[in-house]
């Protein structure tokens, strides 16, 4: 005869799921508690976006006066537009253009990349927002590896695509630190080629443009900034 079961035996204790973690936030792209590397990537593309908004109300002031001044802090295309017609007309030279163009295309390049190798598939689809781009990427990038993420850094400033998914991208594929410095270089040197080629081909009328962009620069700054905020606080809205 076989033996009932127990009491005890019948009674199988329920097991408490874990308790939420208070790091674990979807908006954040790691997982449980930051490491010191986590808290200064993440600081530092923050810093990076706070910097472009305390920048946007000298842009068009700086644009018609220090074009090359503008390149280094921002390497926006107007910037090199306009370097380049000034070098055109006497003020400057096309070696000191490109060479501007190099800090402020790159400078928080890095950032993206490192991010890319701290946190993975996470950061990237925290950048992708409802963009499909960065899934895309992923899935190419399993298919074709470094046929596809070496040129797509090369080519990520001529694409309408964030550059900051196409650099996390690399960093998760396991691109090396050397390797994305000189294909980011060669793109950011083409990039801005291109960019110096039509402001010395404009010459003389790109610089009456530029000079009368920041004889309104005021007025054009304020409408940015009017711009950007309400931007933002649809962004906010949606999101809620």
């Amino acid at each position: 005869m076989t033996e009932e079961p127990t009491a005890a035996a019948e009674e199988v204790p329920a097991q408490k799921a874990p308790a939420p973690s208070a790091w674990d936030d979807p908006r954040l792209p790691w997982a449980g508690k930051p490491r010191r590397a986590d808290i200064f990537c993440w600081a530092g593309i923050t810093l990076s976006g706070i910097y472009y908004l305390l920048l946007l109300p000298f842009r068009a002031s700086l644009v018609g006066t220090h074009p090359v001044l503008l390149e280094v802090l921002n390497g926006s295309t107007e910037a090199i537009v306009a370097a380049a017609a000034f070098a055109r007309v006497g003020h400057g030279t096309l070696a000191v253009v490109m060479l501007a163009a190099i800090p402020g295309l790159m400078k928080f390049d890095l950032l993206y990349w490192w991010a890319g190798r701290l946190w993975g598939e996470r950061v990237i689809l925290l950048l992708s927002g409802r963009r499909k781009h960065g899934p895309k990427f992923m899935a190419r990038v399993g298919r074709w590896g470094r046929w596809f993420t070496w040129p797509a850094v090369v080519v990520s400033q001529f694409v309408p695509i964030p550059n900051a998914i196409v650099y996390a991208v690399a960093g998760w594929a396991g691109m090396s630190l050397a390797t994305f410095l000189i294909l980011d270089l060669i793109g950011s040197m083409m990039w801005a080629g291109m960019l110096a080629g039509l402001g010395y081909y404009l010459g003389h009328h790109a610089v009456v443009v530029a000079q009368a962009i920041s004889k309104y620069g005021l007025w054009i700054s304020i409408g940015i900034v009017i711009l950007v905020v309400g931007l933002q606080m649809r962004t906010v809205r949606l999101q809620r």
